[in-house]
């Protein structure tokens, strides 16, 4: 029989890994802390993996790890927008090194010909700069009104010849910021979840780990100033989709076959290799080549980056709301 790659679920949500952890294992032990709140129409989760245990258990750093949830984030619904900023705004000022910082650099990673990929460089063309004029910013401003802000897209290797880590380190060392917020698209576990949820992270970020295409890691480790990495999942890899498919038609034909039976046997004592016999044979052509997006991705991708543009900006800025934002930033 041919060997079979192991069947590997892509994601790069916290929250979603330690759903799996605990579907696997039934508890997260006391490596991991999980603490739930709503505010308003959204659901914020924060993940708190509190040593190498729940490292090694989520395959995540040590950190934090804050997800926003809303199924308004992609409908076109002004309101629950910028309710969805506010609360992202709040949730990233409640990580110290972002709040206590005097000066900002928000990267947005990805590429921005690939609509998917192009939230960061979207994010980028929406922020408040503001490094190059505090020389003239009122006094009453600079007194935690206003912090000095530069932003930066850098594109991908494959448009620019230069790794994505070399251009922010040489940036970085130029500039010397207190913190970097790095902006990405990221993958998920659950469809329900594309274009639907917001992470928010300590631990810096990995560009397209999610996707299978790992790059250089952006952390205070590497860059020597912390990174705070806020992400959005804009695609769901095919083989999770059919994986979740297949669970999914085998749990309905067990509700509908009598307990006990035969027919009822054979689906419950269905093995996890078994299920991923079948996923391979169905995408075998495509290999892990194969992601998905919803077909509204564009106009999606462009609300998603103005409400983290917005929620970026007045955490930047508290001396300015939304509203005065918009007048500076199309």
């Amino acid at each position: 029989m041919e060997n079979k790659k192991e069947f590997i679920i892509r994601t790069d949500l916290a929250l979603e890994k330690s759903e799996i952890v605990k579907e696997q294992k039934g508890t997260l032990g006391d490596g991991v802390e999980t603490i739930e709140e709503e505010k308003g129409t959204c659901k914020i989760t924060t993940v708190n993996i509190l040593n190498e245990k729940g490292s090694e258990m989520l395959g995540r750093p040590c950190g934090t790890y804050i997800t926003i949830e809303s199924e308004f984030l992609n409908k076109n619904d002004a309101s629950c927008h910028e309710e969805a900023a506010k609360c992202t705004a709040q949730c990233l000022n409640r990580i110290e090194k972002f709040k206590n910082a005097k000066s900002i650099l928000v990267v947005g990673l990805g590429n921005w010909n690939i609509t998917p990929d192009a939230l960061g460089p979207k994010v980028v063309e929406r922020m408040l700069v503001t490094r190059h004029i505090m020389d003239t910013v009122p006094d009453e401003l600079k007194n935690g009104g206003v912090r000095p802000l530069a932003a930066l897209s850098p594109g991908v290797m494959g448009i620019t010849g230069i790794e994505t880590f070399e251009i922010i380190k040489g940036v970085t060392e130029k500039t010397k910021p207190d913190v970097i917020v790095a902006v990405d698209a990221l993958a998920a576990r659950s469809v329900k979840r594309i274009n639907q949820t917001i992470q928010i992270s300590d631990t810096g970020v990995a560009p397209g780990a999610g996707v299978g295409n790992k790059r250089a890691e952006l952390s205070e480790k590497t860059l020597g100033v912390p990174v705070i990495a806020i992400g959005v999942p804009t695609v769901v890899d095919a083989a999770t989709m059919a994986g979740d498919t297949i669970d999914r038609i085998i749990h309905e034909m067990k509700v509908s076959s009598e307990k006990g039976s035969e027919f009822y046997a054979m689906l419950d004592d269905l093995s996890h290799e078994e299920k991923y016999s079948l996923i391979y044979e169905i995408l075998q052509p495509y290999e892990e080549n194969m992601f998905v997006t919803p077909k509204d991705v564009d106009f999606v991708i462009d609300n998603l980056s103005e409400i983290i543009a917005n929620a970026v900006n007045i955490a930047s800025h508290p001396g300015f709301t939304i509203e005065d934002i918009k007048k500076y930033c199309i």
